[in-house]
């Protein structure tokens, strides 16, 4: 038989085609699979160098609060390298920030990180700010309650103790509710659970155990949860805060000393103006009309500017602009109503020595925004009140201070014309060193709906009293 001895080498050579293009596609794919780990620990390395800008920055604002200029005194974007621990540059990070808004204290930083040794770059978003007082829907010095119908949302603080008593509808909290104490003692006059409590607490329907034992989950009233006890708030140094904004409305806001009469009225407008009047005369308590809430209260009035024969009794000072830091500061009391369109301010009453200047609203104070462009901070040295001739359907948007005093309206016997009232609606928060009371049953306010303003949290009004020096971070994004 014949033999073809080429079909051997025939064999070889496919069969070493077949190996070298194997081969070959074994070597490509190694050689991408190692550019691609390259790829992915060089964009690790840049993200890393990004987030390394981040962190520098709010070390950087963690010494200084206010510089928005990386120390330089001069516009962005500001530039940095980046080395390792033996002084060997890895690449470096460009800064981009934005400052907060007057009245923020919301600061966007963008960070770029980029390596020495590729093209590679990436970048992160990070945006942070400090809480303010108005990171709460309420918050107090004393204690505070809440009874049937109640339908509470936004953060709630007291110093003292937080109780919700029974009732139908019962009373519930969207929000988280927190307490500075860990017992309390029910002592007021009208409680609906009287005695020792936890420092937050509830008898709705069925009360809570009496401390030291375990505190039970209780989602059907503290839908947020509950906490306590927590650091207490300060009220004592919104004297400070008042005193700062004195002088920032000395130097470049509004200000005015004592009026010589009443006070003031301040009306405000959707032009970012305002009208500014002294208040002559207050309105007398008819005959008849008195106060007689149990223990007395206070600096009880009328709290109501005089109108005689269809006059009110005040005189026009001017039309002014809302200043530029948006801070009005006045050494009287000061009534204050209008409307505001994408206008910040904050309206300030007080005196050094203290002496508890209070702030009134009788009539509507409104946002035309209800998206943040809009805010109303109004800090009262004594009380923030609703006077006797208060709007039967009165709205309040705005964040409502009471460093000494209490935010109320008083006690009003049905021989004062207006005693009783339908609505009073707000939006935004309280805070109050005292008791709030709008509605005693029988006087006041018979429905009160409120609402918290979200965008209080970190773009509180202008200057407005902060609870930490600490910028939190909100949010953070990678972007392109």
């Amino acid at each position: 038989m014949r033999k073809n001895h080429g079909d051997i080498l025939v064999s070889v050579l496919v069969f070493a085609a077949i190996a070298v293009t194997v081969t070959i596609g074994l070597v490509n794919w190694g050689a991408m699979l190692l550019t691609s780990v390259r790829t992915v620990a060089q964009r690790e390395q840049a993200l890393q160098v990004a987030e390394a800008g981040i962190d520098y920055y709010r070390w950087h604002l963690a010494h200084a609060p206010l510089d928005f200029q990386d120390g330089t005194g001069v516009a962005g974007p500001y530039t940095h390298q980046f080395t390792d621990k033996d002084g060997n540059v890895i690449g470096s990070y460009t800064l981009t920030i934005t400052p907060p808004m007057t009245g923020s204290t919301i600061v966007t930083i963008v960070s770029k990180g980029a390596l020495a040794t590729s093209t590679i770059s990436r970048s992160i978003r990070v945006v942070m700010g400090i809480p303010s007082l108005a990171q709460y829907a309420m918050v107090t010095n004393s204690p505070v309650y809440y009874g049937a119908g109640d339908n509470v949302s936004g953060p709630i603080h007291s110093n003292i103790g937080v109780g919700f008593w029974s009732g139908s509808p019962q009373p519930i909290a969207h929000d988280i509710v927190t307490s500075a104490v860990s017992t309390f003692t029910d002592t007021a006059s009208n409680s609906a659970c009287p005695g020792t409590h936890f420092g937050v607490y509830t008898c709705v329907p069925t009360a809570d155990p009496s401390p030291p034992a375990a505190v039970p989950s209780r989602p059907d009233v503290f839908a947020g949860g509950r906490q306590f006890p927590v650091p207490a708030v300060d009220f004592t140094s919104i004297t400070a805060d008042l005193s700062t904004i004195r002088s920032q409305a000395i130097a470049s806001g509004f200000y005015r000393s004592s009026s010589g009469v009443s006070g003031y009225k301040i009306v405000l407008k959707t032009n970012n103006t305002f009208d500014l009047y002294t208040v002559n005369s207050l309105l007398p308590a008819p005959t008849g009309c008195s106060n007689s809430y149990p223990g007395g209260q206070t600096g009880w009035g009328t709290w109501s500017i005089n109108v005689i024969s269809g006059v009110e009794q005040s005189t026009l000072l001017g039309n002014y602009p809302i200043p530029t830091n948006g801070l009005l500061f006045f050494e009287d009391n000061v009534w204050v109503e209008g409307t505001i369109n994408k206008s910040r301010v904050t309206i300030a009453a007080g005196t050094f020595p203290a002496t508890g200047k209070n702030i009134i609203v009788n009539n509507n104070l409104k946002y035309t925004n209800f998206d943040g462009q809009d805010s109303i901070g109004l800090i009262a040295q004594g009380n923030f009140l609703v006077g006797l001739s208060s709007a039967d359907n009165l709205t309040i948007d705005g964040a409502l201070v009471a460093q000494n005093g209490g935010t109320i309206r008083y006690y009003y016997t049905s021989s004062c014309p207006g005693y009783l009232r339908t609505t009073l609606t707000t939006y935004g928060m309280f805070a109050s060193n005292g008791q709030g009371y709008f509605s005693y049953g029988s006087s006041g306010y018979t429905s009160q709906p409120a609402s918290y303003d979200p965008n209080f949290l970190y773009g509180p009004p202008p200057s407005f009293p902060l609870t930490s020096s600490f910028y939190n971070t909100l949010s953070w994004q990678e972007v392109q």
